[in-house]
Parts: C-alpha cells; structure tokens; sequence
C-alpha cells in the first residue's frame, strides 16, 4: 500500500525502520540473556512509537477517503490523543477528543494544553460514561451525533492497529526467542502476534505481554477479539501469554521505587523510559531474567513503545 501520509506530509516523515539495540544492564542475570531493545521510542519526535504503528493505516484509510473528522478517547495524559491530535492538526483533520475525568482550562495536563493549542475539541466525562467507550449503543449515540465522523477505538486498537503493529515483525533483522511488550488497550501485543504468525514456525518468537493495569482475562479477551477481527485462526498463533505481575496496583500508578527505577535505566543504558508502560515493561524483564523465567542464552527482544506523556508533570 502507497504510504500517501509519509509522501504528502513531511511533518509526518518517520524514522523507520526503527532500530534494534543491544544492552547490557546492570541486573541479576543479565549476562544469561542476549537483550536488545526495539527502539519505537525515537520514530518520531511527537507521534512515537506504537501509537503510530496503531494509526498509521487507519489514518490511510481516513486521507484516501477524505474523512474529515475523527473522534477518539483517552484520559489526561494519554500517549494515543497525544499522537492522533498532532497528526490530525498536520493533515488539518477535525478532532473530537473524548477524555475522561473533568479539568478546569486553567488546570489542564501538558499533553491536554497540546490539544488545545492544536485545535482539538475536548469533551470532558465522567469515569462512568467513558466505561461505555466500548459499548455498541454508546458507540452508536456518537455515530448519530458526529455523523460524519471516523470514530477510532482508545489507544487505536482497531483492525488497522494489526497490520501497523506487525510491521515491527516484518522489520526486524533477526530472529528472537521472545518479544516483550507492554498492555494497555491490546493493540500492539496482537499486531505482534499478527504478525508472528505470518512468520516460517521455526523462526517465531514467543509473544509475551506486560499487563499495565489490573486487567486478568480481560486483556486476553481483547486480544482475542483483535485477532478474530483480523480473521486470525486460532490455530495459527504462535504462542503468547499475558503476564499480570507488573502492573504496580492498576494503570498509570507506580512506587517511588519504579520511578527510581526508570531513572536508574536511563543512566544505566542512555534509555528513556517512565512510569506508565516502559517501566514496567523493563521491570518485568529485570525481574524474569532475575527469576531465570528464561533458558540461557535466550534472545529477548523488549518493545519501547514510546510515549513519554505520563513524564510531563508541568
């Protein structure tokens, strides 16, 4: 497919493919393993990592059809409203941001100050009408509301995340014996696993997910319905699992002790990362590899999905 959004938009021009990096951190074991780092992180300067790779084919289809209205949901510091309201002000596309909790205009979050500063429509409610966000008669009232409108899923988990999302299998240089990622919203973890799939069976990797937020079965279950909304045989998957060790108590909360962390990893192997997904991801890893969760000698590949919202403070 003819990448019109790279081609037509230079703001939009994006450092792919991205590249893998080795490192050696200063953990418990870490000399067993061969680590390296999927560096998502540094695609793009605003729009990075999977929050692109989730849009990118959905934002396509928007352009190739001339939609000219879009509307999406996320909290206040959200990496995906971040993404889609700089790509949106780029393509000079209508954005109705449905954002949860209330913010005074004097109190809002950096990331909600960048919204605003590039045109986009915030609608603010509460925690108990964004739960509906998946809901079929909720989705439907919006529909009839902003008629016109391409209404994308939270985090850009859509069908179109899946084909984005593969594309890192597609790029990588070498094979791995597992690939770990972050789960927020599902998207990526089954775009990887999409993509895993298409791969020869001797040269797959094991797929293994970092629940961000409390979310047992029920993350699994919207990694599901991604994969069978690609038309993905079960019986085609490479193997893959959630582990829902990591994630500090819920989504977006963390200990003095994490963020320590993240900032020991920057000085450690010169890798931002925060609180939100990255961190835990590089915990669970540090932790697995202390626990030896892992047979010596195995590759592992850690996916920076990038998004450093949950860092901007002021």
């Amino acid at each position: 497919m003819p990448d019109i959004v790279n081609s037509s938009y230079p703001s939009l021009n994006f450092n792919l493919p991205s590249a893998e990096q080795k490192i050696t951190p200063a953990w418990q074991n870490a000399e067993r393993t061969n680590l390296w780092v999927k560096r998502d992180d540094c695609i793009h300067p605003i729009v990075s990592g999977n929050k692109w790779r989730k849009l990118r084919y959905a934002i396509q289809y928007i352009v190739e059809n001339k939609i000219q209205h879009i509307v999406s949901f996320g909290g206040g510091y959200s990496n995906h409203l971040h993404a889609l309201g700089y790509a949106c002000k780029i393509l000079d596309i209508k954005l109705t941001a449905i954002v949860r909790g209330h913010y005074q205009l004097d109190k809002l979050t950096p990331m909600l100050q960048d919204l605003v500063d590039w045109q986009v429509d915030l609608q603010f409610v509460d925690r108990k009408t964004y739960q509906l966000r998946d809901q079929t008669d909720y989705l439907s009232s919006l529909s009839l509301r902003y008629s016109q409108a391409f209404i994308i899923p939270e985090g850009g988990s859509s069908h179109f995340a899946l084909g984005g999302v593969a594309d890192i299998i597609h790029e990588l240089t070498q094979d791995y014996d597992y690939i770990l990622a972050p789960v927020g919203s599902g998207g990526t973890l089954a775009g990887l696993i999409h993509g895993t799939a298409m791969q020869p069976v001797d040269h797959q990797a094991q797929i293994l997910g970092i629940g961000v937020l409390k979310g047992q079965g029920y993350l699994e279950e919207l990694v599901t319905n991604l994969l069978a909304s690609a038309h993905q045989s079960i019986a085609q998957l490479p193997k893959w699992s959630i582990d829902h060790h990591f994630h500090f108590n819920g989504y977006a909360k963390a200990t003095d002790q994490l963020h320590a962390f993240c900032q020991d990893v920057q000085q450690d192997v010169s890798i931002p990362i925060e609180p939100v997904y990255s961190g835990k991801l590089f915990w669970a890893a540090k932790e697995l590899i202390a626990q030896q969760a892992f047979p010596n000698g195995s590759k592992i590949l850690l996916l920076h999905t990038g998004g450093l919202q949950g860092l901007r403070n002021t």
